[in-house]
Parts: C-alpha cells; structure tokens; sequence
C-alpha cells in the first residue's frame, strides 16, 4: 500500500500538469480565433483565383514556359508530395494523421509504378519521414510560423516547387493537409497544386453558365495566365498554411481541454484514494491502541 506522502505527491504532480494544460488551453484558444479569421478570408479569394484560370484553360493551347503550369508536361511518372503539418506536438492526432494519410499515398502511388519524392513543411512531418522514407526527401521547410510571417513563408515553398517543376524533377505536385472545419475538427485534404486541377472547376462553371455570363480579358488571356500562374502556386500554398495553422490551433485546444479534464478525473481519483487510505492508517492505530489497552 503507498504511503500518504507518495498519493500527496502525486496530487501535486498532476495538479501542477493540469495548471500546465489549462493554460496551454487558453493561449491556444487567443490564437485560434486570429488563425480562423484568417484562414476564411483566405478561401474565397484563393478558390476564386482558381475558377478565373481554370475559365482560361482552354486558351492555353500550348504547355510551354510559364503555362506548364496549367497544361503541365505531359507526363505523370514522377511526384512531388508536400505534407503539410505543424512544428510542434501536443495537438492530438493532428500530426499523425497528415503523416499517416502521406504514407499511403506515396505506397499507393508506388503501386501504380510513379516515382515518388517528399518536401515536408513543419518538423513533425519531417522527422516522421527522416525516419521511414529518408531517401526520397528533396528539401523540408520547418518553423515557418506563418502567423508572423505571412505570405513569405508560401513564396519560399512556391519559388523552390517551381524551381523544381521547370528543372524537370517532377510532373506532378500534391499537397496534404488538414482543412479547418471547426474548432474541434480538421479534414485531411489532398489537393493537386502542380499543374493546375480543372477538374473541381467544372461543376463551378456549369452554374456560371446558367447566367450565360461572359467575360472580356484584357490583356490578352495568355499574358495574364504568364502573370497569375506562379501568383497561384504561392497563394494556394499560403491558404493551405493559414488552414493548417487554424487546424493546429483547435487541434491543440481540444487536446489540452481533455487533458485538463482528464487531470481533474485523476486528482478527485487520487484524492479518494488518500482519504481512504489515511482512514485505514487511523483506523489500523486505533486497533492498535484499543488491543494494547486490553492486554494491560
């Protein structure tokens, strides 16, 4: 049986942790709102940029230059997979999931005979595939802190992707990540970056077309496709970073609720406990006292 002071020392420790997880709590919740904010107003004018070059799709007769962007290079045979996850822990299955959903993709890729190599963006992403895929890493981006630096931390990743897509060292470039959906919940999200997918845009443009809307470009559609191409590649870089920021934030604020929770749980368990058994201590004395006095 533990004595008192080992369950009084516990109680301390876990209250100690609880003060801990409560107040990574609330730092996480004073960051999660400003993380929201900007996440949603990111969306709709990255998904808008979108629709506008999938509209100009078919001017790009040619994949040459800058439009190979769009057209892409003809092949599919070599991937580049960007996972996208935080730098620090303490988040539930926020970082496992992105790391879990990268590995089979990458092995289901592989099946289908495609060459295959990883960017990580945030350590935890990183050190998991140091760990199991260490060969097929290009280059890995880690304390980005997009909150602070903004859209400079997306042109870094965007300049060393297409650096990477005109040297000819992939065909294809897919982004995995954890869309915000609410505070307590994140989607994990692939989405094709490099070239451009028009795919998702065709639903979009069939509603467009029921108000026979139709639009005049100046300059010409292939000098603003020149311009907006690379634009695109570093903006939906950057929303997928302001979602993933959001996402970690609620991710971690859930998991320091439950594990304030769970610590409170544990000190009202442990306190029972010592009541309990400091009661079987004076209980056990008084046994003592009470046979002695018999036997004088």
């Amino acid at each position: 049986m533990p004595s008192l002071k080992d369950i009084k020392t516990q109680i301390n420790s876990v209250g100690s942790t609880k003060k801990i997880t409560s107040a990574m709590k609330m730092v996480a919740a004073s960051k999660l709102r400003r993380s929201q904010e900007k996440a949603e107003a990111a969306r709709p004018y990255s998904s808008r940029l979108e629709e506008m070059l999938s509209s100009l799709a078919s001017s790009a007769a040619s994949g040459e230059g800058i439009i190979k962007l769009l057209t892409g290079t003809g092949n599919d045979q070599n991937y580049i997979v960007v996972p996208v996850s935080a730098d620090r822990g303490l988040c539930g299955g926020f970082n496992s999931s992105i790391n879990r959903e990268t590995f089979k993709l990458v092995k289901s890729l592989e099946g289908d005979g495609k060459k295959v190599q990883l960017m990580p963006v945030g350590k935890k992403s990183r050190d998991f595939f140091n760990r199991v895929m260490k060969d097929q890493i290009l280059e890995s981006f880690v304390d980005l802190n997009v909150s602070s630096t903004g859209y400079e931390s997306a042109l870094n990743i965007s300049n060393k992707l297409q650096e990477l897509y005109f040297d000819g060292k992939f065909d294809k470039c897919i982004l995995v990540f954890n869309k915000f959906k609410s505070a307590i919940s994140q989607e994990v999200t692939q989405q094709q970056l490099i070239p451009l997918d028009v795919s998702n845009s065709e639903k979009d443009e069939e509603k467009e077309n029921t108000s026979n809307a139709i639009y005049d470009y100046e300059p010409d559609e292939e000098t603003i496709l020149q311009d907006l191409l690379p634009k695109n590649v570093s903006i939906q870089i950057f929303k997928v970073l302001l979602e993933s920021d959001a996402g970690e934030q609620g991710a971690r604020m859930a998991a320091m609720d439950n594990a304030t929770r769970n610590a409170g749980e544990m000190i009202d368990s442990l306190t029972l406990k010592y009541n309990r058994t400091r009661q079987a201590f004076i209980t056990k004395e008084l046994i003592e006292i009470i046979s002695g006095a018999e036997s004088i």
